[in-house]
């Protein structure tokens, strides 16, 4: 069934190759499981049924891309977004986390629809080179930061905004964590940065900082208080079209680049640079966002660590399966999730940060007409603490400069109407504030 189901043979793979890379996959990006319950239960969401949501809609979305598509890859909720959800439209903005979650839904359905109709493409094509590598640096910059302020190491300051925190046990403790990972990156050992979260949280227990649970296991807390909460009636607003926006764009990049690069390492692209069952994959992602805002998550998409599951071997959506079911099988272990403190997951926003910022590298700063614009985006999603502001002035920025150095016809027409909401994000800003 399973070689029928998956067609194993035809990809030149074995059931115990799929199980291998399936619970190599889990292992690397488990870390969500702490991490995402965390960045979101601070805009007010139950943190206890955020660790069930988390993992069901990981589950949900891993298998559906691993029996929809047949592909060896993983979803959760999305780092990046997470933050984007909770420090710039719950916290800066005001909005209430059901209201955020009907954006998120809406995002969803508007990028199945672009999936179905073949625009998603031409909209990452639209966007120049230079500000598509700019957006994963600046998330990276801000989720970086983020983590760096959950650690306890960088704080608030009345004059300079910002400043370097005590070196108290907290911050100590998660940078032990930070190192592990990092040493543990650095040798290719799969769960890295899980290993990290759990020294942190075990130092912090051994020194009496966090309480052991009752029990190390229980039934998983019900998804009640979130799920089904969303308010889509209250994202139908024209101040909401910035927000949909920001969530669909920043993830039509994040899953399109995540397929492209983990398709070529499973050897699914033909020889003429087409990817099979592109459109499924594209497809399931969507999908798996709008089930993961009923569920009351933010947006879910595909991970960069389904490439540790590919090298494992895995090829087929078999190895989805496996991860997938992984996910479920974690929510026995809530108790141990909950007690796991904000200084234990700061490393892995700061790993994942890193990792995300060095696309900046590809950035060709020789000319200000490519720099400033791709710099905006950079500087301006930490500075600001939101996503859509640095996407807003970057895209801006670039038409702008593109005018004034008389390039109007590089401007893609789709670029134009980008610039048409950034623009109308900044009027509705100044607006609302």
């Amino acid at each position: 069934m399973l070689q029928r189901t998956f067609k194993l043979d035809e990809h030149g793979t074995t059931v115990r190759r799929e199980i291998i890379g399936g619970v190599t996959t889990f292992l690397t990006m488990a870390y969500i499981l702490f991490v995402n319950p965390t960045v979101l239960g601070e805009a007010g969401m139950n943190q206890p049924a955020l660790i069930t949501v988390t993992a069901l809609a990981a589950c949900f979305g891993t298998a559906l891309v691993g029996l929809w598509a047949n592909v060896p890859f993983a979803m959760a909720p999305g780092m990046g977004l997470n933050a984007f959800f909770t420090y710039t439209i719950v916290l800066r903005q005001g909005i209430p986390w059901q209201t955020a979650l009907g954006v998120v839904f809406l995002s969803g359905l508007a990028f199945l629809l672009l999936t179905v109709a073949g625009i998603r493409e031409k909209i990452v094509n639209a966007i120049p080179v230079s500000l598509r590598l700019a957006v994963s640096a600046g998330i990276g910059l801000f989720i970086c930061f983020i983590g760096l302020q959950n650690l306890g190491l960088v704080v608030d300051h009345p004059v300079t905004m910002v400043t370097s925190g005590p070196l108290n046990k907290p911050v100590i403790f998660g940078l032990i964590g930070l190192v592990v990972t990092i040493v543990l990156d650095l040798r290719r050992v799969p769960g890295a940065i899980l290993v990290g979260v759990l020294i942190s949280t075990l130092l912090g227990w051994t020194n009496g900082l966090i309480t052991a649970p009752e029990s190390w296991f229980s039934v998983p807390p019900s998804v009640a208080p979130l799920a089904l909460k969303i308010d889509i009636l209250g994202a139908l607003k024209w101040t909401m079209i910035a927000p949909i926006f920001s969530f669909m764009f920043v993830d039509l990049f994040d899953s399109i680049g995540t397929v492209v690069a983990c398709s070529y390492e499973a050897d699914l692209v033909r020889e003429d640079g087409t990817i099979p069952r592109l459109q499924r994959m594209l497809e399931a992602d969507a999908i798996a966002t709008a089930v993961g805002a009923l569920l009351g998550t933010s947006t879910t998409t595909t991970y960069i660590e389904s490439g540790s599951g590919i090298a494992a071997g895995a090829r087929t959506g078999l190895a989805s399966l496996v991860t997938a079911l992984l996910f479920l099988a974690a929510l026995v272990l809530t108790p141990i999730i909950g007690m796991v403190p904000k200084f234990a997951t700061a490393p892995a926003l700061i790993i994942v940060g890193i990792h995300m910022f060095r696309n900046v590298r590809k950035i060709d700063f020789s000319t200000l007409e490519a720099a400033v614009p791709a710099f905006l985006v950079i500087a301006l999603m930490p500075m600001c603490y939101s996503i859509s502001t640095g996407l807003t002035f970057g895209f801006l920025a670039y038409i702008i400069i593109a005018i004034a150095a008389g390039h109007i016809r590089r401007i893609h027409p789709i670029m134009w109407g980008i610039g048409a909401l950034s623009l109308l994000d900044l009027i509705l800003a100044l607006i609302t504030r």
